[in-house]
């Protein structure tokens, strides 16, 4: 048993421990500064990218570091690194014969080369095959490969492995019919009952193993969505029968012409409001898999057929349903669902579950007028599509058929990670084989034998907190397909030295003190003991002079960095209140919350990178102080080839940034779209006119109908564009002199999406007879107003005249009664002489 050391001999150890290690390393003089040497335990150590963790006894060197291999001895050295095992690889069932020059078949599928870990040393020694599978049971059928595959995976580094697929020949296909029997859907009943035949025989051109099954569904017998009146309970409308949830008339069957008779012997129902209760009834035919029949091995397709809406889950409420749908099958023996009253409706994320874990393709065949509601619907369904649906339902063959090919000749690839813990990415060639490895889970255009190559790349972000946890099971599938590649992932978050089971585990150990246990090298102590060799109580006094300098990382810096206390020569770290976030490091220097944070996320998110001591750490295919940047050109490289941007721009951050030219600015992902390019704009322009305005030189109904049946626009508040899926954009005004714009994104050859303003910007009508009337009326009030001005302006003069003449008139010295220079024409005189007589 070794002496107890005083803190003054611990402080002493450890600083000629910094000595010895600063001089020993040279050119790592630093590694303070570093990410390795700041993890104090193996686990810790392993757990950054890059760093290895020495468990030699009596080692003076920081036991983590990324040159470790250069001063300890490698049967000392804890780097475990990504390994491969193939558990089950069974050949796909009759895949296209394409050997590469040199090799064998099999090797051609599973060259060694196709499974490389981001470590080097990973790359060969850890690919063990333990076991491979031939087809052995005749008849089965196999259209992924491998099968299961085992995983240890260590934090931060990729793996990568490929997966293949092929859709196998006569493939077995089970379709059931699920049809709307409500009032309206009557004649598409009496269409169907006689299309029955036509439709087996068309899907046994496909295959020869095919089953057709039919089920109706109105809505649940409950106010608002049926009358309860009894007289309407018995027949609600006539000719009708009582209304109903669902009902499965039919479980899938080869027999085509019991499909018409079961049909043509179904009545329609009725019910009053508008949308129908086709969830409950989808929900049903998914989980009820014995009653409806579904195979294990077949492409299951749901056809839903109806001309209304639907009703989702809360709608339940209406009619006093609160308990919420179960998920669970609840059909008798009859074939009837017995819950329809007492459980609400699924929700659209209930759908989307039940369809993922049973496979199943549903097909929505629904009338014009509820097609874009579908088509949006469709885009939460895995798996799903909207096709339209004739008014009789006449074309019910041909809708089965080209959605069936449509979905059998692409294929994507999902997977069933539900939170951030593991990183999944797709990339693959599809099938150009010459071409680039491009990031894309799904291929399209694909036949029969065609075998298409991804190679995902998993890697693990994190290391959750519960040791249970890391062991998991990840399922890969193609969408649509009861086939599935399990991979068994271990986690490498601990080191094998720091279980019992490691011979030198040893607890209550002499070297450290007895007071803790020794384990990959170094000590952990128990309760309130610290230090090296737990030689220190956290309940002794107060630390001995220069202890504290062992939690210095220079003389000029803080003790512990200012985020800790020295505990006996240890830094005891802070703890935040948030436990997600951790300080860490000999001297708590390091954390993983100070880093960069483009747009409120740590170093861009958990998918580009994680903050190290206070550095970000990018994650494959990431670059830039905040793991902001794309390491690499190719997603700016057009998916046809040509120039990097095509030439019209410059890729930055793995984005192109196009440039600006005299005619304007150039548009699109990779800057294909020159700014004086029309595109499809023109072609599109009058068939969204008549379709979302009711104008322009097609507003015609039937000629609308007729000549607009590439797409229906989904009428939006303001049309924006994603370049990332390469949408076009296009502005014009109309002979109202109205402005409108949409959008269009016609990237898969086979549909056209286009989303269009909902209403159009028009100037404000202009009434000319009351800008007339305006105008004269202006003209006559303002003559008027003249005449009165003038009129007033004389009379104010006058009166002023008037006045002025009347004051100087008052004011003369004559005699206002006679004018002095006026002379009378005759003169008398008096004769004096002759005065009086």
């Amino acid at each position: 048993m070794l002496p107890r050391a005083g803190p003054m001999a611990a402080g002493a150890l450890l600083l000629l421990v910094a000595l010895v290690a600063d001089t020993t390393l040279g050119q790592l003089s630093n590694y303070q500064l570093t990410t390795c040497p700041g993890k104090t335990t193996c686990s810790q150590c392993i757990q950054t990218t890059n760093c290895r963790w020495c468990t030699m006894p009596n080692f003076t060197h920081p036991r983590c570091h990324g040159q470790i291999e250069k001063y300890c001895p490698e049967e000392y050295t804890v780097d475990p690194s990504n390994t491969f095992q193939l558990v089950q690889g069974r050949e796909l069932t009759k895949p296209t014969r394409r050997v590469l020059e040199g090799q064998s078949e099999r090797e051609s599928y599973y060259s060694s080369s196709h499974y490389q870990s981001s470590s080097s040393s990973s790359s060969s020694s850890s690919f063990q095959q333990s076991s491979y599978e031939s087809e052995s049971a005749a008849g089965s059928i196999v259209q992924i490969s491998p099968q299961r595959v085992s995983l240890k995976l260590r934090l931060n580094e990729a793996f990568r492995f490929n997966v293949n697929y092929a859709q196998a020949e006569d493939y077995p296909v089970d379709l059931y019919y699920l049809m709307d029997l409500s009032k309206s859907m009557e004649d598409d009943k009496t269409i169907l009952s006689t299309l029955g035949a036509d439709l087996a025989s068309e899907m046994r051109k496909i295959t020869s193993n095919f089953k057709l099954g039919f089920g109706s569904f109105v809505d649940k017998v409950l106010m608002p969505y049926v009358s309860t009146v009894p007289k309407n309970l018995r027949e609600p409308c006539p000719g009708c029968v009582a209304p109903y949830g669902y009902h499965n008339l039919m479980p899938l069957s080869t027999d085509a012409n019991l499909f018409s008779q079961e049909v043509q012997r179904a009545n329609v129902s009725g019910n009053l409001d508008a949308p129908e209760g086709g969830f409950d009834a989808i929900m049903q035919a998914i989980v009820c898999r014995e009653q409806i029949g579904w195979r294990e091995k077949a492409r299951r397709l749901l056809l839903f057929s109806t001309d209304a809406g639907f009703h989702y889950a809360g709608d339940g409420k209406l009619g006093g349903v609160i308990t919420p749908n179960d998920g669970e099958c609840h059909l008798d023996h009859n074939g009837r669902y017995t819950h329809s009253t007492t459980q609400d409706y699924p929700s659209i994320s209930q759908i989307n579950l039940k369809v993922k874990q049973n496979a199943i393709n549903v097909i929505f065949a629904v009338t014009a007028e509820e097609l874009s509601v579908y088509e949006q619907l469709s885009r939460l369904v895995e798996g799903s599509s909207a096709a339209k649906l004739s008014n009789d339902s006449s074309n019910i063959v041909s809708l089965v058929r080209d959605q069936y090919n449509k979905i059998s000749s692409s294929v994507e690839m999902k997977d069933n990670r539900t939170d951030n813990v593991i990183d999944v990415k797709y990339y693959s060639r599809c099938r150009n084989t010459n071409g680039a490895l491009q990031q894309t889970n799904r291929c399209e255009g694909l036949k029969v034998g065609d075998v298409v190559t991804f190679e995902a790349h998993i890697t693990l972000l994190k290391c959750p907190t519960d040791p249970r946890d890391w062991q998991q099971v990840l399922q890969i599938y193609p969408v649509g397909i009861n086939e599935s590649l399990t991979v068994d992932i271990e986690m490498l978050c601990s080191c094998p030295c720091e279980h019992p089971s490691d011979p030198e585990y040893r607890e209550r150990a002499d070297e450290c003190s007895n007071a803790g246990t020794y384990k990959c090298g170094i000590c952990e102590c128990d309760g309130t003991y610290h230090g090296q060799r737990c030689e220190c109580s956290a309940m002794e006094s107060l630390l001995e002079p220069g202890m504290v300098d062992a939690c210095r990382m220079s003389n000029a810096s803080e003790e512990c960095s200012g985020r800790g206390q020295c505990v006996c020569g240890v830094c005891v770290c802070e703890r935040r209140p948030n436990p997600d976030e951790l300080i860490d490091g000999r001297y708590c220097e390091c954390d993983n919350f100070s880093c960069d944070r483009p747009g409120g996320l740590l170093c861009s998110g958990p998918d580009h990178g994680r903050c190290v001591c206070g550095q970000c750490e990018c994650r494959e295919g990431w670059t830039g102080p905040a793991c902001d940047c794309r390491a690499s050109n190719e997603t700016c490289m057009p998916p046809g080839g040509g120039e990097l941007c095509s030439g019209h721009g410059t890729c930055e951050c793995g984005t192109c940034r196009c440039t600006v030219t005299e005619d304007g600015r150039y548009t699109g992902r990779y800057c294909e779209k020159c700014p004086t390019c029309a595109g499809r704009c023109n072609e599109f322009k009058h068939c969204v006119q008549c379709q979302q305005y009711k104008t322009g030189p097609l507003a015609e109904a039937n000629e609308c109908a007729n000549n607009c049946t590439l797409f229906v626009p989904i009428p939006v508040e303001k049309v924006t564009i994603d370049e990332e899926r390469n949408d076009n954009k296009c502005t014009f005004f109309d002979e109202d002199d109205c402005r409108f714009e949409f959008s269009y994104n016609d990237s898969d050859q086979d549909k056209v999406v286009v989303t269009a303003q909902e209403n159009r910007e028009c100037p404000p009508k202009v009434f000319m007879l009351g800008i007339v009337l305006a105008v004269i009326a202006m003209v006559v009030l303002i003559g008027m107003a003249v005449l009165v001005l003038w009129k007033l302006l004389t009379t104010i003069h006058d009166r002023r005249e008037f006045a002025r003449f009347e004051k100087e008139r008052m004011m003369a010295k004559w005699d206002t009664g006679e004018n002095p220079i006026y002379k009378q024409a005759t003169t008398t005189f008096k004769n004096p002489t002759y005065a009086g007589k």
